[in-house]
């Protein structure tokens, strides 16, 4: 059960981010008893989960280290008509698909209404990318147990969101592709959830698939349990197989049910109930923020101890020094799609703050939630180009500050300071992705601004400067496996493993890189793979500075005057390089208008128009125009360099060069 809780006061602060207790689970679960068993046995028995029936007791992986939150244990009892679960994998590993089936055979849809696909993929941004960006909150009911199910980002960038919803819940649903098994999402997600001590049910999705390999993914899947350390009883995880599209789920590869049965068995088998103090002083600890233009800032969170009530008074608390009381002055439960409105939430439901919630007179807070710290920056600045003001309705440093700043309500994981001038803002991030997100959303607002080129955050350790380092894996054919190679390998990358994968002639390349080679990678990639390879990244640690790195090769054409493109201009400047605009476009001064095929810019007239004069021409002759290159705000971002910006507004993007740079080479 989830629910949502608005505070009547208006001074929220972010909280104060110290270390999340882990929560308790017995070694007793519905009578079923977990005995210790070696790690051999481990292997054996996650293998052999094909041949179990669901009349079979299912071992549930439960860690026998963590420990209450709560101090008086013999209070603690176990809820049995809730589960509050999570779906994590990396991603496109079929989460939110996997959801859209749980809901639809648990009814929570009219038979005759009409359902989007990924309808849990609600954000306009995570239709187009077919990513999920934001975790979201539904529940459904079996067997008259409510199962509370949040699905969460599977991108790196949004590792913030995935690791605060761990905290809300017992177990987690671990998504794994039945053909490229345990990616970097999958080991950076299954390791928050064995610290936390939950549950793992493992469900090896897109079973369907023509190249599936089941028995690898589970042999992985086991090996990634062991490098992290897990218990033998973790290792000894619940395997279900599913096909998410279909709808279908079942014990053994080659013998799947009709439906999704088996996997909410398992759910209900393996996964405990919360484990509460009911009649114990008010603790919640809120992980969520969510926005209401009516109702304000609504935390979402999880009841650890307690009853929460409508209209009563309790403490909010950053830390155990700094409480303020506040009144409840709405309170909503989540059921199915819907925020409704309720009187009473019991101890073991989820609600809604970044904060945590204690008893006004004896409540003790729960310690807040810790978040990893970001690893790229960018710099936000106002428009400054000749267009300002033209297609924007937002343009001035003081929008544009209280946007950013109200960014850190909802946005825990990125932070916000002020630069160098008054009109410029350095928002940090876990990566170029969880950025440009912020940049897409504030554009379609109706924001207009620039921003300057990713840059990675370091830090000194004992006079050593550290640079943060990433595990990149890349899936490409194999006849262009040599260019990729030879791109990663200029760019300081250490190659860890290499492996085909599957029957098409895949190469499966492992590298640790630092996060100054991956800026541009991308691009670089497809474009050295004819538009073929993958390209996954994710944090691994900070370590010695790799030295210089050339991310570009190339240099800019640059407009030489403001004016309107033409094509008897176009027509000599593509000699020059590939241009990013066509004919009748309006440039200025310094706007960046193509790349440049050697290093170095070049200035080009592209506004020039060819002169009319009386003497005759037999013909007029006709000009053929390449296709210009159309750039995404990620493309942008990717391309530019130190002395570059990328003009923001809503209905256009622009490069240009940044003026202090110019001005600074002009003063030499």
């Amino acid at each position: 059960m989830e629910m949502a809780i608005s505070f009547h006061h208006s001074s929220f602060k972010a909280p104060s981010i110290i270390p999340n207790p882990k929560f308790p689970f017995p070694t007793q679960l519905s009578g079923l008893s977990l005995s210790p068993i070696s790690s051999f046995n481990s292997r054996t028995a996650s293998l052999k989960f094909r041949s179990r029936n669901l009349t079979e007791p299912v071992k549930c992986s439960v860690s026998q280290a963590a420990q209450p939150a709560i101090e008086n244990r013999s209070q603690l009892k176990r809820r049995s008509d809730i589960r509050n679960i999570a779906i994590v994998a990396h991603v496109d590993h079929g989460k939110t698909t996997l959801v859209d089936a749980m809901l639809r055979q648990s009814k929570v849809f009219r038979d005759n209404q009409f359902i989007q696909d990924r309808v849990m993929d609600s954000n306009d941004l995570e239709r187009e990318r077919g990513i999920t960006i934001l975790s979201k909150n539904t529940s459904i009911t079996y067997k008259d147990t409510k199962i509370n199910i949040i699905d969460t980002p599977g991108h790196s960038d949004f590792g913030g969101e995935v690791e605060r919803i761990l905290n809300m819940v017992e177990g987690v649903l671990l998504v794994v592709d039945s053909v490229e098994g345990p990616m970097p999402q999958t080991r950076f997600v299954l390791k928050k959830a064995l610290e936390f001590g939950l549950a793992v049910v493992v469900v090896v999705n897109k079973i369907d698939r023509p190249s599936a390999r089941p028995d690898f993914v589970i042999n992985s899947t086991f090996e990634l349990f062991i490098e992290l350390n897990a218990t033998d009883e973790q290792c000894d995880f619940q395997a279900i197989y599913a096909s998410g599209i279909k709808g279908k789920a079942g014990l053994s590869p080659d013998n799947l049910a009709e439906d999704l049965g088996p996997l909410f068995e398992s759910i209900i088998r393996c996964i405990p109930g919360p484990h509460i103090d009911k009649d114990g002083a008010l603790q919640m600890l809120a992980t969520n923020i969510e926005y209401d233009e009516h109702k304000g800032r609504i935390a979402i969170g999880r009841l650890h101890a307690g009853v929460l009530q409508k209209g009563m008074e309790v403490r909010v608390c950053t830390s155990e020094d700094s409480c303020r009381f506040g009144r409840i002055s709405e309170l909503f439960v989540y059921e199915k799609f819907i925020r409704t409105p309720a009187e009473k939430v019991e101890a073991g439901d989820i609600c809604a703050i970044g904060e945590t919630i204690a008893d006004k007179a004896s409540g003790k807070p729960l310690p807040a939630i810790k978040v990893e710290e970001p690893t790229v920056k960018m710099a936000f600045s106002i428009n400054t180009s000749p267009f300002v003001g033209r297609e924007g309705k937002y343009v001035t440093s003081r929008n544009l500050r209280d946007r950013l700043y109200r960014e850190l309500e909802r946005n825990l994981a990125m932070k916000v300071e002020d630069g160098e001038t008054a009109d410029t803002f350095i928002v940090s991030g876990r990566g170029t992705l969880h950025i440009t997100i912020l940049i897409e959303n504030m554009r379609r607002e109706g924001f207009e601004f620039m921003v300057g080129p990713p840059k990675v955050i370091n830090k000194k350790v004992d006079d050593k400067l550290l640079e943060p380092y990433e595990i990149a894996t890349v899936e490409v054919p194999e006849e262009h496996m040599g260019a990729v190679v030879e791109l990663l390998g200029r760019r300081r990358g250490q190659m860890i493993d290499m492996q085909g994968v599957g029957s098409e002639g895949t190469t499966f390349l492992k590298y640790k890189i630092p996060t100054r080679g991956l800026l541009g990678l991308r691009n670089a990639i497809l474009t050295a793979s004819r538009g073929t390879a993958i390209l996954n990244t994710i944090f691994d640690s900070y370590g010695p500075w790799a030295g210089d790195i050339v991310t570009r090769d190339l240099g800019s054409l640059v407009a030489f005057e403001d004016g309107s493109s033409t094509s008897y201009a176009l027509a000599s400047s593509q000699e020059r390089g590939q241009m990013f605009i066509g004919p009748g476009v309006e440039v200025y001064k310094g706007q960046i208008v193509g790349i440049h095929q050697r290093p170095g810019d070049l200035s080009l007239n592209i506004c020039k128009k060819k002169a009319a004069t009386n003497v005759r021409s037999n013909k007029e002759q006709t000009v053929v125009l390449d296709t210009p290159l159309d750039y995404s705000l990620d493309d942008c971002i990717e391309y530019i360099q130190e002395d570059e910006l990328v003009e923001v507004t809503p209905s256009s993007i622009r490069m240009c060069k940044n003026p202090k740079f110019a001005a600074a080479k002009k003063s030499r």
